[in-house]
């Protein structure tokens, strides 16, 4: 497509001349601007990335990967057969039953409705974390007959708890005496109290012993449910169709993507739209490339008639121009691309070097649940950011090559 002598002159004219330094001043300013705008669109994606991540273990650490549930919506009686059907799957490598109900929990005057969640402290670990995240006491501590019960720490907060308090708990179950018909209730011991930096699971999620609820509510031997855990958390929709073709109806399976479909898709279209006004910056400073371009075919106008006079072709001089704004648009891509990478890698180090310089702190622990910058490098993102910016590049030097293609020597050496 380009021409020898097209590379040649559009190399030359990107160098700096003594007898105009505001182009090359201007040109320089293009090339920054182009690098700092690709820095910071890789940047600020992986930053979302790191916080999309972070937002997604956090909500996975308690919510399983895939739930295998009743077609009614009762309890699962044959829930063992179920359960050893779902381990058979190659896809699965964790499986547990698990009891929920919504109740009221009070301790004293305080009163705060909560999910709480039967489990077996043998089998939970295998599908959810919630075990590292333990503030006091231990999963070890929810045994049958026991009636210990673990809160979330900002439920906990609401309830005035501590470890070794004892609050009771109201199911919707009812039970009918002397003096009328009663909710059920009974004492539970505060054992634990886990804290997986989620509003909505640290104030509204207790956990007990799955057979002591089961006995509360009167459920004999059958359960709410059965949760999974899967090796690769993104095939949980294909997995949970392969299950529900094998159960022929019996069961209902659902996934985390159902469940949180919302929320995450929000996420998504943020990370597009904060990536499309980000990417403004790389458009903003490519318009740069144009006046660049624009002021150097003026200037240039003498030696354009001059190459038409010798026999240049209005192709060859249109693509002098495309060389030399490419070539400022292709350094601007790949340093930016090359510091941003660099950045995005060791962004938690540079904010952390920032905060001790001028002891200051961005991201506040009690309010955020995290201490440091979290950030997750894909290099999709990258190439996505690296191509459209080159792309964005070529294009703004389209015009002005086409003025030069449009220069007519005798006008151009007319007051030559």
């Amino acid at each position: 497509m380009f021409y020898p002598l097209s590379v040649w002159i559009g190399l030359r004219y990107t160098r700096a001349e003594r007898r105009n330094h505001f182009i090359s001043f201007i040109s320089f300013i293009s090339t920054m601007g182009i690098t700092l705008g690709v820095i910071v669109l890789i940047t600020v994606l992986s930053v979302m990335n790191g916080f999309h991540k972070e937002v997604r273990e956090r909500i996975l650490g308690m919510a399983s990967h895939a739930d295998i549930n009743a077609v009614s919506g009762g309890g699962m009686k044959d829930w063992r057969q179920a359960l050893e059907q779902a381990r058979q799957h190659p896809r699965v490598v964790g499986a547990a039953p698990y009891v929920e109900v919504m109740s009221m929990l009070v301790h004293g005057k305080q009163v705060s409705g909560a999910l709480v969640r039967g489990v077996l402290k043998d089998m939970e670990p295998g599908v959810v974390d919630v075990g590292q995240h333990m503030e006091a006491g231990s999963l070890d501590d929810l045994v049958p007959g026991g009636f210990n019960i673990i809160l979330g720490r900002e439920l906990a907060y609401a309830l005035r708890v501590k470890v070794g308090d004892k609050i009771t708990m109201l199911v919707p179950k009812f039970t009918s005496t002397p003096a009328g018909t009663m909710p059920r209730t009974k004492r539970f011991v505060v054992s634990g109290i886990f804290s997986v930096g989620m509003g909505e699971y640290d104030r509204g999620i207790a956990m007990v012993d799955m057979r002591d609820l089961a006995k509360l509510l009167r459920m004999g031997d059958a359960v709410s449910g059965i949760r999974l855990k899967l090796d690769d958390l993104y095939a949980a929709t294909q997995v949970s169709r392969e299950l529900a073709s094998q159960f022929n109806g019996l069961f209902r399976v659902s996934d985390w993507t159902d469940q949180h479909r919302n929320f995450f898709s929000a996420l998504k279209m943020e990370k597009r739209m904060m990536g499309l006004l980000l990417f403004f910056i790389v458009v903003i400073a490519a318009f740069n490339i144009v006046a660049t371009l624009v002021m150097v075919v003026v200037d240039k106008r003498a030696d354009i008639a001059i190459l038409k006079t010798f026999g240049a072709s209005p192709r060859q001089i249109m693509y002098i121009f495309i060389v030399q704004g490419s070539v400022i648009g292709f350094v601007g891509t790949v340093v930016g691309v090359v510091l941003g990478v660099l950045l995005a890698v060791n962004v938690e180090q540079v904010v952390g070097w920032i905060e001790s310089l001028f002891n200051v702190q961005f991201i506040d622990p009690s309010v955020y649940y995290i201490s440091m910058l979290p950030s997750q490098l894909r290099w999709e993102d990258v190439l996505l950011v690296g191509v459209g910016s080159f792309l964005c590049s070529f294009l703004m030097t389209l015009y002005p090559a086409w003025n030069a293609y449009r220069t007519s020597p005798a006008e151009a050496l007319r007051y030559e």
